[in-house]
């Protein structure tokens, strides 16, 4: 098991960077940013955001181990040309420790959806998530690429550098359990960010097993594929080893907006629960 922190970001943008280090001090795995235009959180209203991007190519060149990444990127209204540049550039700049993690995207919350004009229909969303991971994947070979889709087109493009990482940066993709479409897009790529469908309640341990075992019996091949669970604040190891036990190989743990920046950087530096 590895463990890693998800923060919801702060005004004061170096607080982004040094969270980072002082997660890396700690002895956290990872380190995770939200990927928003104009999120909104129940109960906190609009939620304080820099580009992810630019904070994480300062955490590449301030830490030298944590491996980061955002929770998540929503490829659905991004160009993914533009995400494979993005990548490549961090990954580079950090010697191989970003992870991508994407999904649809929280249309609902975002106002980098509903109020810009971008799709919010979730088949439409669904179908430039697919469309969109299979060209930064291509792109990231370094060879010429061409892709012809519903929602996008690549002619004879190369784009080099390749990632620092090889085959390629690790690819986490939210799965919703059990619709079988959400949970094939998962098992494509590198990881699952398991999610109940129109529920945020964390899952159980029980839980993890049961998508475990979905996950053997549907995915072939010996390829490393990373399970991630997670939950509110936990400070003792007895509180994760049931679902180490289940079969999850990362713990993310996260505030939602509830601790202040002083209580974040106290429970950081009381290191990861293990």
């Amino acid at each position: 098991m590895r463990y890693a922190y998800c923060i919801n970001g702060f005004e004061d943008f170096n607080a982004n960077i040094d969270l980072a280090c002082e997660a890396e001090e700690a002895g956290w795995d990872g380190f995770f940013l939200p990927d928003g235009l104009a999120l909104e959180v129940p109960n906190h209203g609009a939620m304080p955001l820099f580009d992810p991007w630019v904070i994480m190519g300062a955490i590449a060149v301030k830490t030298t181990r944590i491996r980061f990444g955002t929770m998540i990127t929503p490829i659905s209204r991004r160009r993914p040309w533009k995400v494979a540049r993005e990548c490549v550039t961090v990954d580079q700049l950090s010697k191989g420790r970003l992870i991508l993690a994407v999904g649809m995207g929280a249309a609902s919350d975002d106002g980098g959806f509903h109020k810009v004009g971008e799709a919010v229909d979730l088949k439409i969303r669904a179908q430039r998530v697919d469309e969109g991971l299979e060209i930064i994947d291509g792109l990231w070979k370094g060879k010429p690429y061409t892709f012809a889709g519903k929602h996008f087109h690549v002619d004879n493009m190369t784009m080099l550098p390749r990632p620092f990482q090889d085959p390629r940066i690790p690819i986490w993709v939210v799965g919703v359990w059990e619709k079988p479409k959400s949970m094939q897009r998962a098992l494509a790529w590198d990881g699952i960010i398991p999610q109940r469908y129109k529920d945020w309640q964390p899952f159980s341990a029980e839980d993890i097993r049961k998508i475990r075992d979905s996950i053997v019996q549907q995915r072939t091949g010996d390829r490393p594929f990373e399970i991630i669970a997670g939950g509110l604040t936990a400070t003792g190891p007895q509180v994760v080893r049931p679902f180490v036990e289940a079969g999850a190989t990362w713990w993310v743990e996260g505030d939602m907006g509830s601790l202040s920046l002083a209580k974040l950087r106290e429970r950081l530096r009381q290191g990861p629960p293990v």
